[in-house]
């Protein structure tokens, strides 16, 4: 059978590759998959079988459960100071389901979004997936890869509609400044743009503190808000994601997501519920044990040939410059997996920017990060 002429030539993003070559291989110390190695809490794991004994195993609203909506705003009220009312919450089958519904909420054909560099690789493919143009913003590692406002100046046009904002940051693990954010919604305030912030990673913060981009002056009405329960509450596997938006688009997504998934599982909306609700402490502790992991992995690349890495800021992710060692980000990366049998991204796969950088997920145990940090200096001294 033929495919689509959109899909027949369609090939995995540099990160996918590695993932698909790992998974053929045994023994890998794999440091390239953004996924927390804690089990979730086992009352979480209660939490949502009790919900099962109670009957919730029915269709669930399309919007999300009430009580699920209002424990995600007692959240962010409670971390960040960030007030919304249940009807601008929409529950999604993970924070990676959220942008699509969003992009598909908010572009019409040829629409432009500015997509800062490094970026998550999925979110190139979604807004072409629904009809947007992506355009790509270079930056730089001693601005912190946050974007120079001259850059977006020069990059916007009359159908650029939007920005993608992620910070902390997949891949760089990079916080921005509250003045680069500042800086940021001027820009989107003087362009009338809206902004989408990824804020997935808000709970792990290890310099400074996480700044809520709807927070700042005039953005409140702009910003689209996403995350989740993923990385924070250690619960990858339930597939919960959730957005703060205005009600107008909250039910657009409504509408979208019922032509695709009619709902988010019962049971781990549930868990979930119970999960922002209840495990601040051990989200800290948590936060405090990746913080740890980062500052070794950190002190032990910049002792390495050829290699430097920027202190450790924010998420789980490292994003060491290997340029240094003669090899481009790709080069670096499978002859790293095939001689030493050491899994890592190549920086190229978030954009042009991340070329001579590669993605270290600190989501192993230090005995793990020690074995994979020993075979990655004796890689780089025989290079």
């Amino acid at each position: 059978m033929e495919l689509a002429k959109k899909f027949q030539n369609q090939k995995p993003s540099g990160m996918v590759q590695i993932f698909q070559a790992i998974d053929k291989m045994s023994g890998v110390l794999n440091l390239s998959i953004g996924e927390p190695d804690f089990d979730t809490e086992p009352d979480i794991i209660d939490a949502g079988a009790s919900a099962a004994k109670q009957g919730f195993t029915h269709y669930p609203p399309l919007q999300g459960f009430l009580d699920v909506r209002e424990a995600a705003c007692a959240y962010w009220e409670r971390h960040h100071n960030f007030k919304a009312s249940p009807d601008e919450v929409y529950i999604s089958a993970g924070s990676l389901h959220t942008p699509w519904l969003l992009f598909g909420a908010m572009l019409n054909p040829g629409d432009e979004i500015l997509l800062i560099e490094p970026y998550f690789t999925p979110y190139e493919a979604q807004i072409k997936g629904n009809g947007g143009v992506p355009v790509t913003i270079k930056t730089r590692e001693e601005n912190n890869f946050a974007p120079d406002i001259k850059d977006l100046e020069a990059a916007v046009t009359s159908k650029t509609r939007g920005i993608i904002i992620n910070s902390p940051g997949n891949p760089s693990g990079r916080v921005f400044s509250r003045a680069q954010l500042e800086e940021i919604a001027e820009f989107v305030l003087k362009h009338d743009l809206f902004a989408i912030s990824d804020e997935i990673y808000e709970s792990m913060v290890y310099t400074g503190e996480h700044t809520c981009f709807a927070n700042i002056p005039g953005m409140r009405e702009r910003t689209l808000l996403i995350s989740g329960v993923s990385k924070s509450h250690c619960m990858t596997g339930w597939r919960i994601g959730y957005v703060f938006a205005p009600a107008n688009i909250i039910n657009t997504m409504c509408v979208i997501s019922s032509y695709q998934t009619y709902g988010v599982d019962t049971l781990a909306q549930k868990a979930a519920c119970y999960a922002l609700n209840t495990q601040d402490e051990k989200v800290n502790a948590r936060s405090k044990i990746f913080s740890d992991r980062m500052k070794f992995v950190e002190a032990r690349l910049n002792k390495m040939k050829g290699v430097k890495c920027h202190p450790a800021e924010g998420a789980f992710y490292l994003f060491p410059d290997i340029s240094g060692t003669g090899l481009s980000s790709e080069e670096f990366t499978w002859k790293l997996l095939n001689e030493s049998k050491v899994g890592v991204i190549p920086g190229n796969s978030f954009g042009e920017t991340g070329e001579g950088y590669i993605r270290i997920a600190c989501t192993q145990s230090m005995e793990i990060l020690e074995q994979s940090m020993n075979k990655m200096e004796q890689f780089c001294e025989e290079v």
